[in-house]
């Protein structure tokens, strides 16, 4: 069982590391990263060239707020990350970026994410 999971895990990292060669983010369209754990999703946008985190949002400072009726518990705060991060971009003059899935599927929150980010105005 512990075999599994690391090599899950490692998979995982390899594809990160692979998207990672290609994927680099600037000033004028930072990489949007995103992070998963078992209780909460992170993103963050990133200028690849100085390496400076222009923003970040999670759900763990999530507050109520409107998501589509087909989703619900972490996809639903996934969503409303993206929303978050797609609305802090906007003020900060950002509108396009650079998707990172970090090796994860693009498949319930990660995928709630960019749509969140997507219906937020952000392009990628």
């Amino acid at each position: 069982m512990r075999d599994r999971a690391k090599n899950r895990i490692d998979a995982r990292k390899r594809r990160r590391i692979h998207t990672r060669k290609v994927v680099t983010g600037t000033a004028v369209r930072p990489r949007l990263s995103v992070r998963r754990s078992h209780k909460a999703i992170y993103a963050q946008m990133i200028d690849d060239v100085t390496g400076n985190t222009l923003l970040a949002a999670d759900s763990v400072r999530i507050d109520g707020g409107d998501v589509p009726k087909e989703l619900s518990g972490k996809c639903a705060s996934a969503y409303q990350v993206g929303r978050l991060i797609a609305e802090a971009a906007k003020a900060k003059g950002i509108d396009s970026a650079v998707f990172d899935r970090s090796g994860y599927l693009y498949h319930g929150r990660v995928a709630a994410l960019a749509k969140g980010a997507r219906d937020g105005g952000l392009k990628f």
